[in-house]
């Protein structure tokens, strides 16, 4: 059982069942002694009576007489009561009917004490003195015994019942104790290095889940500054670095103007210049997403048709996958209007189709579909590459992550997929990668709110 809630139902549940059985253990035996009790009571009237109706000089009277008068009393009760009367030299002076002739047993010691006899039952025995007579009062303890019986019928009923209430009500009290956790746990999962500043709530209670929430909340602060430190490290970094690249790449392309350069200094040259220009294009991206980070970014939206922009994206998307021996398909379906900026949406599809051209094989297919519906413009990139596993999907757009296919000679910078989730944010949208549904290969998703139609 792996959760709280569960165990805390249990426990509940059992707790309370446990609880209920032994105050109904102790009420069987108390209840069961109070009856017995009740038995010695009547066996001890009874013998009152018997020694009323003997009278005062019951020593003088005869065997006879007092069978006599004795049965004159006990007639009426002869199916209540079993009555043995014997003197000193165990001489019978009485011995009531319904005991068929048997003897009541004796158990040296015992004034009260319960008996099994054959033919009669179990009986509730009580001894008494009459000098120089012992007198014998049995009661028969079937009505004790079914009363117990029919406690014991309620007890299981009801012990099942309290087991079933204390389950509902142990999950009950789980869902309302651990509902505080459940709001941690929900915004603990929405704070993210791109939404640091997202705290969880914490009420007046001075409790241990709020100790925690605030043990949590101060970790966060923490996080946030250091987060800000390092934003604002990588901003002011990029920026310092532009200038001296700038001069650096000014130099490099005046030494290729002069002319003075032999073949293998040239080469050496272009390379430098390549790597500049990668450096630069890595510093434009930092700068963008600590600027994204920090808000600083404003996107034109403007409120159009996005066949059009496709159509006209779709074309540039067909040379650039030809060029790479690739193939590109794009169909569109649905109608209406979403709200986007073209250059920003361009890049994230850019992006997405230059991750696609580097894990699809050669000759392979990259498709994009766009579709309009229930207030939602979807768009989805897929390829026909090797694919990813749902732990490096989970992964894809964070800062300098690259899962490149064997063979790829893709020198990106692993911020692209940061960067378009940036974007699609600024947007009001969310960009996710999936499994493709039929055969290998991965499935990038652009959901943008479309505006509902008037």
């Amino acid at each position: 059982m792996k959760s709280i809630g569960s165990r805390i139902t249990l426990w509940y549940a059992v707790t309370v069942t446990a609880t209920l059985a032994c105050l109904f253990l102790a009420g069987y035996y108390l209840l069961e002694n109070h009856l017995l009790h009740q038995l010695d009571a009547l066996n001890e009237a009874q013998f009152k009576q018997l020694k009323y109706t003997l009278g005062p000089n019951y020593q003088t009277l005869t065997p006879p007489t007092i069978d006599d008068r004795i049965r004159e009393v006990t007639e009426s009760a002869s199916s209540l009561f079993y009555i043995d009367m014997h003197g000193p030299m165990s001489n019978r002076f009485f011995k009531s009917n319904n005991l068929r002739g048997q003897t009541i047993p004796d158990i040296p010691g015992e004034r009260a004490y319960t008996v099994d006899m054959n033919g009669i039952g179990e009986l509730r025995v009580s001894e008494f003195i009459l000098p120089p007579f012992e007198v014998t009062v049995a009661t028969p303890l079937a009505p004790v015994r079914d009363v117990m019986t029919g406690y014991r019928k309620v007890f299981l009923a009801l012990l099942a019942v309290t087991l079933i209430v204390s389950i509902a009500i142990g999950f009950a009290l789980s869902q309302i104790m651990l509902r505080p956790v459940r709001v941690i746990q929900t915004t603990a999962n929405r704070i993210r290095s791109d939404n640091l500043n997202e705290r969880i709530p914490v009420g007046d209670v001075r409790d241990e889940i709020s100790q925690l929430a605030r043990f949590l909340n101060q970790m966060f602060d923490r996080l946030e500054t250091s987060f800000s430190e390092i934003r604002r490290f990588t901003a002011e970094a990029s920026h310092e670095l532009k200038t001296p690249l700038s001069l650096v790449r000014l130099h490099a392309e005046r030494l290729l103007v002069n002319g003075d350069l032999e073949p293998p200094q040239k080469e050496s040259v272009h390379v430098q210049l390549e790597e500049l220009a990668r450096v630069n294009r890595i510093i434009d991206e930092l700068l963008f997403l600590s600027r994204a980070d920090a808000q600083a970014i404003t996107v034109e939206m403007k409120e159009q048709a996005p066949a059009a922009f496709l159509q006209g994206f779709a074309q540039d998307a067909s040379a650039l996958a030809e060029h790479h021996g690739r193939r590109f398909s794009y169909t569109h379906d649905g109608e209406g209007n979403v709200a986007f900026e073209e250059k920003r949406m361009r890049q994230v599809l850019l992006n997405l189709l230059a991750n696609a051209l580097n894990a699809s094989p050669p000759q392979g297919n990259i498709t994009l579909h766009s579709e309009l519906s229930e207030g939602t413009w979807r768009i989805t990139v897929e390829d026909e590459g090797p694919g990813l596993t749902p732990e490096q999907r989970s992964k894809i757009f964070e800062r300098f992550v690259r899962f490149n296919p064997p063979g790829s000679n893709d020198r990106g910078s692993g911020l692209g997929l940061a960067i378009c989730r940036s974007i699609v944010k600024l947007h009001r949208g969310r960009i996710f990668a999936m499994e493709r549904e039929k055969g290998h290969g991965l499935r990038m998703v652009v959901e943008i709110p479309a505006i509902a139609a008037a």
